[in-house]
């Protein structure tokens, strides 16, 4: 039999040996505004929970909005937030294309829908934030400049259209998740 407070996302489970704490998967949002509320620990079980989306199913320019950042506290994410939520914030989003194969490109669009920078390939492969799959957007290339390089994407799908992101940085032999980001098809 299962437990849960109306004013928490969490459930005891009965079991031999005492309860079971457990954490109840949050509700999935159902746009980048309703995924801009979120902290990043409930964008991280909301991640976690999500599937590993058809690389052909994304194409086009998809809305970008940053979400929140592991580490920097309630003030700090405030202020992102905000800054993200605004029209004139740079980062427009992504756009895609599919090559077929299991493997696509893409771009950053910053500043306006036409400024495309910062390639990355896509292909399928294993998540660096637990054992499950992801879309990973590399941009390991040489036209990039090396601070671009070091940056790992991963996208998972909450919903038909909808995606939510990690951005990973590697540096000094190690990758630390350092930003949650949503795309939304238009």
């Amino acid at each position: 039999m299962a437990t849960a407070s109306p004013s928490t996302d969490t459930a005891t489970a009965a079991r031999p040996g005492g309860p079971v704490l457990f954490t109840a998967p949050p509700a999935i949002p159902g746009s980048l505004a309703e995924l801009l509320q979120l902290d990043a620990a409930t964008l991280g079980r909301l991640y976690a929970g999500a599937r590993v989306p058809d690389l052909a199913a994304i194409h086009g320019d998809l809305r970008g909005r940053m979400l929140a950042w592991p580490g920097l506290g309630a003030t700090g994410n405030g202020l992102l937030r905000t800054l993200a939520s605004s029209d004139s914030f740079p980062w427009r989003g992504k756009s895609f294309t599919a090559l077929g194969d299991g493997h696509g490109e893409g771009k950053n669009r910053v500043v306006s829908d036409r400024f495309k920078v910062f390639r990355f390939e896509t292909s399928v492969g294993p998540s660096r934030a637990g054992a499950f799959d992801a879309v990973q957007l590399d941009y390991d290339l040489p036209e990039n400049p090396f601070f671009i390089r070091a940056i790992k994407d991963e996208i998972r799908e909450l919903s038909p259209d909808l995606y939510l992101g990690q951005a990973w940085l590697r540096a000094g032999g190690k990758e630390t998740l350092v930003l949650y980001f949503a795309l939304q098809a238009a």
